[in-house]
Formats: C-alpha cells, structure tokens, sequence
C-alpha cells in the first residue's frame, strides 16, 4: 500500500514536469555532445548519463519537496523530533512523512558522493544540511511549512547515499575486470536510458 503511494506520487510529479523535463534534457544533452565534439573531449557515456540522472532528479525532488506533501499545513517547527514522534509507527502517514523524507535523499547523497569521491562523510552532511535547510526555506516562504526534523531525516537519507557509495567502491576492486571497463557500465546505462524514454512517451500518451 505504502509503495503504491510512493510510486502513485512520483507518477503524478513526473506527469507535471515532463515538458519542461524534456526540453530541458534534449538542450542539455545537445550542448553537452557538441561540446565535447568541439573541444575533442573523450566521451564516456555512462558518465555523461550519470549527470543526466542527477539533473532529472533535482527537478523530481523540486517537484516532490514543494508540490506534493502529505501534510500541507503551513508553520515551522524548530524542536528536533517533535514532528517525527507526532506520527504512529507503521502508520502510511509515518512512512510517508518520516521514512519518505531518508529515501528521498538517499540518491542525492549517493550522486554528490559520486561526484566530490570524499574521503570523509563530513562534506557530504554539510551539502545535505546545507540543501535541505534551503528547501525548508523556501517551503515557507511559499505557504508550505519549515521543519527542523525534515533536515534531519535528509541528512539521514544523504549519510545512508554515502554509504552506499563506499560500500559500491569497495565490492568494485573484488569484481572480475569486466566490471571496471567502461563498455559494461555504458551497456546498462544505454539500457536505462531506453527503458526511461519508453516509460516517457507513455506518459505523454505516445505507445510503442
């Protein structure tokens, strides 16, 4: 049931910004290429998608952080806890409100970790803290709420992004070498990138 909503929501947040998403994306990744082109740069794609991935979810989140919440009740809250012991165990609004905001940060820790390769987790809290107090900002300054537990929840969320991060490196140096050339981490990404531009023209009522 839980997941359902989950899924149900970003759905609806996608079915919201896929317009400007995919002008966005096709001007990107044109200016991106002929860049390269220009400049003789050596394309690697999975990297180049990587960042693509980022961007998209930075506009997921937007959506998601300013547009759709459970609880839209505007007002603040700067006593650390009060909001997340507010909501029953098990309960969907506890999942959605408490669990949903670690999830939701968990790319962005694992995508800035791929991107700064800290050796530390301290870079990593910082940016997540930084972003998420910004977000909580402007959710208040918008008619929606601040809320200190909510920056904490996505700090949790980006700390557990980094981990994974660590953990991936590590298994990689005891995989066979296939797993550390490009052309296998191009394959999947190619394969993603098809799988993601069908689901994308279902949503916009275009069927293969």
């Amino acid at each position: 049931m839980m997941m359902e909503k989950i899924i149900e929501v970003i759905t609806h947040s996608i079915d919201n910004m896929w317009p400007m998403l995919t002008i966005f994306l096709v001007v990107i990744a044109t200016v991106r290429v002929a860049a390269i082109k220009s400049n003789n740069e050596k394309l690697v794609f999975y990297r180049e998608f990587s960042n693509l991935l980022f961007i998209i979810y930075i506009f997921l989140l937007y959506e998601l952080l300013t547009r759709t919440e459970l609880n839209s009740i505007s007002g603040y809250n700067l006593v650390p806890f009060t909001e997340i012991f507010r909501y029953k165990i098990g309960s969907d609004a506890f999942y959605f409100n408490v669990i949903g905001n670690i999830i939701i940060f968990i790319p962005f820790g694992y995508f800035i970790s791929s991107y700064i390769k800290p050796k530390k987790i301290l870079p990593i809290l910082i940016v997540s803290l930084i972003s998420s107090t910004t977000v909580e900002f402007v959710q208040i300054c918008i008619g929606r709420s601040f809320d200190v537990d909510d920056i904490l929840l996505n700090a949790v969320g980006a700390i557990i992004g980094f981990l994974i991060y660590v953990a991936l490196n590590a298994i990689k140096k005891y995989l066979p070498g296939i797993f550390a050339k490009d052309i296998f981490y191009n394959i999947i990404c190619f394969l993603i990138l098809i799988l993601m531009i069908i689901f994308l023209l279902g949503r916009m009522g275009v069927h293969i």
